[in-house]
């Protein structure tokens, strides 16, 4: 039974990208599909590593670091990849932590602030 590819146009669709991303993911090596001639077919590898890429996109992480991160299955193994990419998320988490907390506190100063000024307003009325 044979794998089934994706065109480039297909798998910009499946995954909601506009084809310069899909071409950037493939310059700085990402993503790695088969060519025949000028056209690009992706696998269920390449589907799995830009379902990956676009997951570590939304936690925050850094294309390189996605990179690295993918590399390692080849070179390592699940078990390096996995324990990789737990510290990662670690990482992140604080990071992610303390974003949350300084939103929270501009959330809270812009209320105060805009309570003040709507009733300065409502004053000078």
């Amino acid at each position: 039974m044979s794998e089934e590819l994706l065109s480039f146009k297909e798998m910009c669709a499946k995954f909601e990208v506009t084809p310069r991303t899909l071409r950037y993911y493939e310059y700085i090596e990402l993503l790695n599909p088969d060519r025949q001639g000028r056209s690009r077919f992706y696998g269920a590898r390449e589907v799995a590593r830009m379902t990956l890429i676009l997951r570590g996109r939304k936690f925050g992480f850094q294309l390189e670091e996605l990179r690295q991160w993918l590399l390692m299955y080849d070179r390592e193994g699940t078990t390096a990849q996995y324990r990789t990419f737990t510290e990662m998320a670690d990482r992140k988490l604080v990071e992610l932590t303390d974003q949350q907390i300084q939103l929270k506190e501009a959330i809270k100063d812009l209320q105060e602030v805009r309570e003040f000024t709507s009733t300065a307003m409502l004053r000078d009325d």
